[in-house]
C-alpha cells in the first residue's frame, strides 16, 4: 500500500491489496486481498471490493457498492476470474459488478462511464467508455455496450445481447435482441422509434451523416422489408457513410438480431 492513501480507521484493507498513490478508503469499507486499485480513486463508506479486480486511476465509487464479488451463475465454481475497471468512472451507491465466469472469464468495463445508484452489470459484461446506466439498469450476463450508449434507469438487457454505440435506451424497457448504433429505443420488448438525434448532434457529428443514418433508418425499420432487402437498398441508395457502414455491419454481425422498427 501507499504510504500516501489515506484509509480510515474502522476500514478492512489487506496487506497485499495494492493501492495507487492518494486512493481514499471510507469507513467500515472491505478491501481484499488480490485487489488493485488505481491513483487518486475514492472509494466511500461500506463498499467491498473483492476477488481478482482491477480498478484504474481516479474513479469514485460511492456508499455501499460491491465490486469483484462471485457471478449470479450456477456454472460458476470458484474460478479464478476478474473485474478490470479502467479510469475516471464513477460507481454510484449500492452499484454491483461480479466478476466473470467459467476458464479465465472477466467483466471488463472501460473509462470515464457513470453507473447510476443499484444499477448492475453481471459477470463477463464487456462496456466501452463513456456510458450512462441509469438507477437500477440491469445487465444480465455477457452483454456488450458500445462506447456512449445510454442505458435508461430499471431498464432490463438480455444476457448475450449488445448496445450499439450512442444508442439511448428509454426507462423500464425491456431488451431482448441488439439494439443498433445510433438508435433510439424503447418499449417492452424495446422497439426502434429513431436515430437518437440529440446524442448524435451533441457528438457533433456532421448534418450529412446524420442524414443519412435517418434514410438508413427508414428503411431498415419503418418500410417493412427483410433485414437482407433493406440492407442492400442502403448499400445501393445512401452515398458510402463511415456511419452508416457501421450501422450496416453491427447488423449483419447480429446473433440475436436486432430490435424491430416501432
Amino acid at each position: 500500500m501507499s504510504e500516501k492513501s489515506k484509509i480510515h480507521p474502522n476500514a478492512l484493507v489487506h496487506p497485499k491489496a495494492r493501492l495507487g498513490r492518494g486512493v481514499c478508503i471510507g469507513s467500515n469499507t472491505v478491501i481484499e486481498e488480490h485487489v488493485s486499485i488505481g491513483a487518486n480513486t475514492i472509494v466511500g463508506s461500506s463498499c467491498v471490493i473483492e476477488g481478482f479486480t482491477q480498478i484504474g486511476k481516479r474513479c469514485k465509487i460511492h456508499t455501499g457498492a460491491v465490486i469483484g464479488s462471485p457471478p449470479q451463475d450456477l456454472k460458476y465454481k470458484g474460478e479464478r476470474t476478474k473485474v478490470i475497471i479502467g479510469d475516471d468512472n464513477v460507481i454510484r451507491e449500492y452499484v454491483t459488478i461480479n466478476l466473470g465466469t467459467g476458464d479465465k472469464g472477466k467483466t471488463v468495463i472501460g473509462n470515464s462511464n457513470l453507473f447510476m445508484a443499484y444499477s448492475h452489470v453481471a459477470h463477463d459484461c464487456v462496456i466501452g467508455d463513456a456510458v450512462v446506466i441509469a438507477n437500477a439498469g440491469t445487465l444480465a450476463g455477457h452483454v456488450k455496450v458500445e462506447s456512449k450508449a445510454i442505458i435508461g434507469g430499471m431498464s432490463a438487457v438480455h444476457q448475450f445481447s449488445r448496445v450499439g454505440k450512442m444508442a439511448i435506451i428509454g426507462g423500464c424497457s425491456k431488451i431482448i435482441q441488439d439494439v443498433p448504433p445510433f438508435s433510439m429505443v424503447d418499449g417492452h420488448p424495446a422497439k426502434v422509434y429513431g436515430t437518437n438525434s440529440i446524442g448524435l448532434k451533441r457528438d457533433k457529428m456532421s448534418p450529412k451523416s446524420i442524414a443519412r443514418l435517418k434514410t438508413a433508418f427508414k428503411i431498415l425499420f419503418k418500410m417493412k422489408l427483410s433485414t437482407s432487402t433493406a440492407l442492400k437498398r442502403i448499400k445501393k441508395e445512401i452515398p458510402k457513410d463511415l456511419y452508416v457502414t457501421y450501422l450496416l455491419e453491427f447488423v449483419k454481425s447480429s446473433k440475436r438480431g436486432v430490435c424491430k422498427g416501432n
